[in-house]
C-alpha cells in the first residue's frame, strides 16, 4: 500500500512539474503546450516506475558489477578523447566533431554497463570474494519450514551458517496467510514472519530475498522446484509431498523432519526408561507415553497406570517415515516373569 502511495505521488509531482515547465517556458503555445508538458511529465514518472520495478528484480551484486563496468567504460572513453586532443594533426585533418566524442562516450559506457553486469561473478572471483555459480550452495526455504520454527533454533545453535534464500512468492504466501480471516491461519502466518525476522538477526545467517518468479506456474511448491532447478540449489522443507515431487525431478532436499529423527537419542532393546503414561493404546491393556522430542512409546500392560509414572523395559524400536516408535513392557511385570521362570526351574 505504501509503495502505491509513493508511486502515485511521483506521478502527480512529475505531471505538475511538466505542466508548470511547459506553461512558463512556452507561454506562446498556451493550453496545448501545457497539456503536452503534463503528458510528458506523466510518461517520465511511468518510465521511472518501470525502471524501479526492473531494478528490484536484479540482485545487488549485478547492479554493483554494472556500475563498476560503466565507470570503467566512461573512464576509457575520457582517456581516449583526452589523448586525441594532443594529436593536433588528426584533429585538424579530420575535423573531429564534438558529437563523435558523445557517441564514443555513450558506446563505451553502455559496453561497460553490460559487460560489468554479465561478468560480475568473474569479477568477484578475481578478487577472491565470491564463488562460481556451480559451486555456490543455494539453500531455498519453503513456507512450511519457516512457520515450523525448528530451523530458527538450528540457526541459533550455530550448526547452520551462510545464506538462506527466501523467494518473493514464499514471502507473499506468508503475508497472505498472516492476513487471513481464519484466526488459526493468521496466527501461523504471523508466527512465520516473526521467525523469519528472528533468523535475520541470527549470527552467521544471511536471509536473501529473491524476486525471481514464474508467472505461468500457479503452485508455490512447483515454483520452488523451478527455482531450485534454475539456481541449482537445495530446498529446505518438512513437507512430505514436496519432498517426493522434488526428488523425482532430481532436486536435493534437506528435510527438517529427517534431521530431527537423526538427532534423536538412540534407544536399544533392554534399556529401562522412566515415562509417564498419557493415554491408553489401540490394543487392549496398552498405555502410551511420549518422550520430550515427541517419540511415541507403547507400553504393554500399562493401561491401568494411566496418569502415573512407570519404569518401562524397551523390547523393540520401529523406525517409520513419520518418525520412531518404541515398544516396551512394564519393568515390574518383566521381573515377575523372570522370577516365575526361575521358581519353575527349581
Amino acid at each position: 500500500m505504501k509503495v502505491l502511495i509513493v508511486r502515485g505521488l511521483l506521478i502527480l509531482a512529475c505531471s505538475v512539474s511538466g505542466y508548470a515547465i511547459a506553461y512558463y517556458s512556452f507561454p506562446s503555445h498556451g493550453i496545448l503546450g501545457s497539456l503536452i508538458g503534463l503528458v510528458l511529465g506523466c510518461l517520465t514518472a511511468l518510465f521511472v516506475i518501470k525502471m524501479e520495478q526492473a531494478i528490484r528484480k536484479v540482485s545487488l551484486r549485478v547492479i554493483f558489477g554494472g556500475v563498476v563496468g560503466m565507470i570503467v567504460g566512461l573512464l576509457i572513453a575520457f582517456l581516449f578523447a583526452y589523448g586525441l586532443n594532443f594529436i593536433t594533426d588528426i584533429k585538424e585533418k579530420y575535423q573531429i566533431a564534438p558529437w563523435i566524442y558523445a557517441i564514443w562516450t555513450s558506446v563505451m559506457g553502455y559496453l561497460g554497463l553490460v559487460l560489468g553486469s554479465k561478468k560480475v561473478e568473474e569479477l568477484f572471483n578475481l578478487f577472491g570474494h565470491g564463488q562460481s555459480k556451480e559451486n555456490k550452495d543455494y539453500r531455498i526455504l519453503d513456507t512450511s519450514t519457516i512457520i515450523d520454527g525448528r530451523l530458527a533454533d538450528i540457526c541459533d545453535t550455530g550448526f547452520l551458517e551462510g545464506t538462506l534464500i527466501v523467494p518473493r512468492f514464499v514471502l507473499d504466501e506468508l503475508q497472505y496467510i498472516a492476513d487471513s480471516s481464519d484466526s488459526m491461519k493468521r496466527s501461523r502466518g504471523r508466527r512465520g514472519l516473526d521467525i523469519l525476522n528472528r533468523m535475520q538477526k541470527s549470527a552467521g545467517i544471511t536471509i536473501e530475498i529473491v524476486d525471481q518468479d514464474f508467472p505461468r506456474i500457479k503452485s508455490v511448491d512447483a515454483k520452488l522446484v523451478a527455482l531450485a532447478k534454475k539456481m541449482n540449489g537445495k530446498i529446505i522443507t518438512n513437507d512430505f509431498n514436496l519432498n517426493k515431487v522434488a526428488e523425482l525431478q532430481g532436486i536435493r532436499i534437506l528435510n527438517v523432519n529427517e534431521l530431527a529423527n537423526a538427532l534423536k537419542p538412540v534407544v536399544l532393546p533392554g534399556e529401562v526408561m522412566t515415562v509417564k503414561i498419557i493415554k491408553e493404546g489401540k490394543e487392549a491393556g496398552q498405555g502410551v507415553a511420549y518422550l520430550d522430542d515427541g517419540t511415541m512409546i507403547i507400553v504393554d500392560n500399562a493401561q491401568r497406570h494411566q496418569g502415573a509414572t512407570v519404569e518401562a523395559l524397551v523390547t523393540s524400536v520401529l523406525q517409520t517415515t513419520a518418525g520412531r516408535m518404541i515398544f516396551s513392557e512394564l519393568k515390574d511385570i518383566v521381573n515377575d516373569k523372570k522370577s516365575f521362570g526361575s521358581d519353575a526351574r527349581q
